[in-house]
């Protein structure tokens, strides 16, 4: 008998719905939020009411685009947590509404594990490679920084994590700083293409064991840009493209840095990249180009699947269908929680 999961994701600012039968992609709708842009930044009570406004249409377009019915669908997953509890309150109401509405099972699901499960989606009911259990997962995104061993679809251990910003986030606040729009990190992702990467140096945190640190990197990047344009007060327009190249390499070099660590420490060689810094270019060259260098097995997700969606909520609610591992209506949003 077929499975038909409807998946809901609303942890940040973009509210998002999708299809999944028995691990297969049906559709996958994502309505953005720019009212955010002027303000450099996400706004959780601008966000919250944005949901409220488009979660109806959003589910109803994900299920026409399916081509199904509502009376198709055999269980409703939704984020839980992490995320802006506002936002998430949207989202876990409406799941909460259609599942008792049709009668039909509740999966709660972790932000971060479906990032992290967005490497099982099939696009078609066709085998498809996905990684071999055991493996290690580098999970990056505005709000986390992670490598993880997976063991199965719901046993994973974090060996090494951020200890203060997110590789994400540091993306995001440097670019603020040289006046780029918000999200920063595609931009600097698409000028970092036209400079020079080792055009200037920027500090790496000494860290030990297989933790990461971001925050002294912003700060040098802060004074790099005070006191260059003391000197040349047109200092950024001049060198856009190389603070931007020089800026991904340092942080795609400290990533790397841990990752290649927790290979040698492991013996895992199998190797999957998640969450919305996964949709980096660099980081991803990087990435493939040691796997030809140190023989790993590398498995990236669709830039599409990178980002927050409701296709990686829906295929983590399919496998914990498989385990019938529902909740009850009494579920309640969390801002944080661990993978």
């Amino acid at each position: 008998m077929s499975i038909t999961i409807l998946g809901i994701e609303s942890s940040c600012d973009d509210t998002s719905a999708a299809v999944i039968r028995d691990g297969v992609i049906l559709s996958n709708f994502i309505a953005n939020q720019d009212v955010h842009a002027k303000y450099g930044g996400v706004v959780p009570e601008l966000a919250s009411r944005a949901h409220q406004q488009n979660i109806i249409p959003v589910v109803d377009r994900a299920i026409t685009e399916a081509g199904i019915s509502k009376s198709d669908i055999d269980a409703v997953a939704f984020t839980r947590g992490p995320g802006l509890l506002g936002s998430l309150l949207v989202g876990t109401s409406f799941a909460k509404g259609f599942a008792l509405a049709n009668n039909i099972p509740l999966i709660e699901v972790n932000h971060l594990q479906a990032h992290i499960l967005s490497l099982f989606i099939k696009e078609t009911d066709k085998n498809i490679e996905t990684p071999d259990f055991p493996f290690l997962c580098l999970l990056v995104s505005g709000g986390n920084s992670q490598l993880i061993v997976i063991r199965d679809y719901f046993d994973m251990d974090i060996i090494g994590q951020t200890i203060d910003d997110a590789a994400g986030e540091a993306f995001d606040k440097c670019a603020k700083v040289i006046g780029l729009p918000y999200p920063g990190g595609p931009v600097v992702d698409k000028y970092a293409k036209l400079g020079n990467p080792d055009a200037i140096a920027f500090n790496k945190p000494k860290i030990q064991g297989l933790d990461y640190s971001f925050s002294g990197l912003k700060t040098s990047f802060l004074y790099h840009i005070r006191d260059s344009i003391k000197i040349n007060p047109n200092y950024i327009e001049d060198n856009l493209y190389d603070l931007c190249a020089s800026l991904q390499k340092t942080i795609i070099d400290i990533l790397m840095g841990k990752l290649r660590r927790a290979v040698r420490e492991t013996g895992i060689t199998e190797i999957g990249l998640a969450g919305g810094v996964s949709a980096n270019s660099g980081l991803r060259n990087a990435l493939l180009a040691d796997a030809g260098k140190r023989n790993w097995k590398v498995h990236i997700p669709p830039v599409k699947y990178t980002t927050d969606n409701a296709a990686m909520i829906a295929i983590t609610g399919y496998f914990k269908f498989l385990n019938k591992d529902f909740v009850g209506q009494d579920v309640a949003p969390q801002a944080r929680m661990d993978v």
